[in-house]
C-alpha cells in the first residue's frame, strides 16, 4: 500500500494545514504558496481518484460536491465569486496525484480578470 497523500496527513492532523471546510466527504485548506487573497484547495477524503478526469468517470456526485464547496468557500471568505483551476498532470502543473481544484478568489469584484 502506498503512502498517505499531502492531503490525507493534513486532514489526519499528521501535518499542520489550516481546514477551512469539512463536509464530510470533501474538505478544503489554505494554499501555501497562495496566488490570491483566497486561494483554497478543495479535496475529496478519498485518495481513489488521482485527477479530476478519474473523478468526473468514477463519481461525478463527488466532483459535483467539490464545487458546491468551492462556492460555499468563495461566499464565505471572499466575495462569491471565484475560480475554480484543476491541474491535470505532471506538465499541467499537477504535483499532487490525489485530485483536488484549487480556488481562487478577491474580495473585490473583477480582480483576478487578468489572472
Amino acid at each position: 500500500m502506498s503512502e498517505p497523500s499531502i492531503f490525507t496527513r493534513i486532514l489526519n492532523g499528521d501535518i499542520p494545514g489550516e481546514i477551512l471546510l469539512d463536509t464530510g466527504r470533501v474538505f478544503a485548506i489554505r494554499d501555501i504558496n497562495p496566488q490570491a487573497p483566497l486561494h483554497a484547495l478543495v479535496v475529496p477524503k478519498t485518495e481513489d481518484y488521482r485527477d479530476v478526469t478519474e473523478l468526473a468517470q468514477g463519481d461525478p456526485g463527488l466532483l459535483a460536491e467539490m464545487v458546491a464547496a468551492a462556492k460555499q468557500l468563495a461566499a464565505e471568505h471572499a466575495n462569491g465569486e471565484y475560480r475554480l483551476i484543476f491541474n491535470n498532470g505532471a506538465s499541467a502543473a499537477q504535483s499532487v496525484f490525489h485530485v483536488h481544484a484549487h480556488v481562487l478568489a478577491d474580495i473585490e469584484e473583477n480582480k483576478l480578470v487578468g489572472f
